[in-house]
């Protein structure tokens, strides 16, 4: 019997029940009061009035009235560019001690993003609230006396003026309770590996000497990870090598497009849970077995606002139009795209994180990741979401048999005409490519009528390229952005796109 496992059980189910819950409303207002609060002897906090703010009847108006919205570049050009040289009590109280290097997906250099100590407990506190939220999902006594092998980026950071940097998951390994350490896995000497491809090797030759009952990473490096083990040990799948193991925790981007290549890997289901853990903070985390959206954590250093997803409020840099309107937890509605804006312990403020979202219970609190403010392809009318996009590969994965985990694609000019041109990850040379075209367009018409409207106007065509899906891992490989948080750019803009396409020849070519 797990004598151990049933006591860690039995006491997060008690603490789970035993913990009160507080209104969305109510959380978020003693969040706010207390990020201005921290922030009002700050250089941010005193340019825009923040001890006015704390007088007003009503704060979050105020707050709304006088601070505007960033982006990273504007938060960085303004103000985050005086914490990188040094400078303390910028936007924060003190100096943060991290630094966190964003993937990039959607800027030509690594963002560096304030991480203070409060976030670093923050982040830790929201992980144990989602091992509580374990309670929930019928797990056996023995799970929670296995261990877990968490795949993110290196937690060998690195020392640039006084201060580390690295990823986000990098950061927060390296900061993991002392109590997990026993649980965690690759184990402290190898996370600290640099390079993605040797780190992975290590953990194919160690695989079979842990008892693995979780994992935890972006599902697109999980699956190489896993790939690599399978393929070491000469096994049919990875419960040949990890029997116990039994919880996938996913996080960074939909695993709807991983889940058929996924499941391939596996010799029965496992339990997917999702998380949103982002460079500025643990935003989010499956609750329920019952669904896969995820519970805003509203009582944990982020404060949260909601800009209606509407094409005349974005810009065509992907920042905010300053005019745009803004709700706050206890305005939103169900099933509409917002775009997400967080105040944080780090010293973000009203900030532009990039994702838009969908709430799918209000009263609850939770909700979808639907794309991203940059992916949104709107060049000639057509307004298509990354969930859009998603689910219209998801039809094509069924109609014809096929998986397709890895896409992008970007408005392009063909004979001096518009063109939607996807590349699809797809190991299956035989399709055409012509015929698939002509169904994704179809789908892609059906389900949104901003696209239908397009196509008959600026819009004259959808082309589809097949690739193997590992050109989208050799081209994040080349562009130094390998493991970790790395995702894929979904949409591209066009001098991107060039770029890409030149690599994709070339590779052609040395094939």
């Amino acid at each position: 019997m797990a004598i151990i496992g049933s006591i860690i059980k039995t006491a997060i189910e008690l603490k789970e029940k035993l913990t009160p819950e507080v209104a969305p409303k109510e959380a978020q207002l003693e969040v706010l009061k207390y990020l201005i609060e921290r922030g009002r002897d700050t250089e941010f906090g005193k340019a825009y009035g923040f001890k006015e703010i704390l007088a007003s009847d009503d704060i979050q108006k105020a707050f709304q009235e006088k601070v505007p919205y960033f982006d990273y570049h504007q938060m960085e050009e303004e103000w985050w560019y005086k914490t990188i040289e040094g400078r303390p009590n910028v936007s924060w109280p003190g100096s943060p001690d991290y630094f966190a290097l964003s993937s990039g997906t959607t800027g030509k250099k690594s963002k560096r993003i304030p991480v203070t100590e409060e976030m670093i407990t923050a982040i830790r506190d929201a992980g144990i609230k989602q091992v509580e939220a374990l309670a929930n999902f019928d797990l056996p006594a023995e799970f929670f006396e296995k261990e877990m092998m968490m795949l993110g980026s290196s937690t060998d950071l690195e020392e640039n003026n006084n201060r580390l940097e690295g990823e986000i998951s990098g950061i927060s390994a390296a900061n993991i309770p002392s109590w997990f350490r026993g649980y965690y896995k690759p184990g402290e000497d190898i996370a600290k590996i640099d390079d993605w491809d040797e780190r992975v090797e290590e953990i194919a030759e160690r695989a079979k000497d842990w008892d693995i009952a979780g994992l935890s990473g972006i599902p697109s490096w999980m699956e190489m990870m896993m790939q690599k083990v399978i393929e070491y040990h000469g096994v049919n799948d990875i419960h040949d090598v990890w029997p116990s193991l039994q919880v996938y925790t996913s996080g960074g981007v939909a695993f709807s497009a991983y889940e058929k290549s996924f499941n391939k890997l596996l010799k029965h289901p496992i339990k997917v849970i999702d998380t949103y853990l982002a460079s500025e903070g643990f935003i989010a985390f499956q609750e329920r077995p019952e669904t896969d959206a995820m519970k805003l954590v509203l009582d944990n250093g982020i404060y949260f606002e909601f800009v209606p997803f509407e094409p005349d409020y974005i810009l065509e840099d992907g920042s905010l139009d300053q005019n745009a309107p803004v709700l706050s937890i206890d305005e939103v509605e169900k099933d509409k795209d917002y775009v997400l804006l967080i105040s944080t312990v780090s010293g973000a403020w009203r900030y532009l994180i990039g994702d838009t979202i969908a709430f799918t219970d209000v009263e609850r609190a939770e909700i979808k990741i639907t794309g991203r403010t940059k992916f949104f392809l709107n060049v000639v009318g057509s307004q298509l979401s990354v969930s859009k996009m998603d689910a219209a590969l998801r039809e094509l994965e069924t109609k014809y048999d096929v998986e397709i985990p890895e896409f992008t694609l970007a408005a392009t000019r063909i004979n001096e005409e518009f063109h939607h041109h996807w590349y699809l990850g797809i190991d299956d040379s035989s399709l055409n490519e012509e015929e698939i075209a002509n169904t994704l367009d179809v789908l892609l018409s059906e389900a949104n009528n901003n696209y239908k409207v397009a196509r008959t106007k600026a819009l004259k065509g959808v082309k589809v390229t097949i690739v193997p899906t590992n050109v989208f891992t050799e081209w994040n490989g080349h562009q130094k952005k390998k493991g970790g948080q790395v995702k894929m750019a979904r949409v591209m803009s066009e001098e991107k796109f060039k770029e890409w396409e030149d690599f994709v020849f070339s590779i052609n070519k040395a094939s």
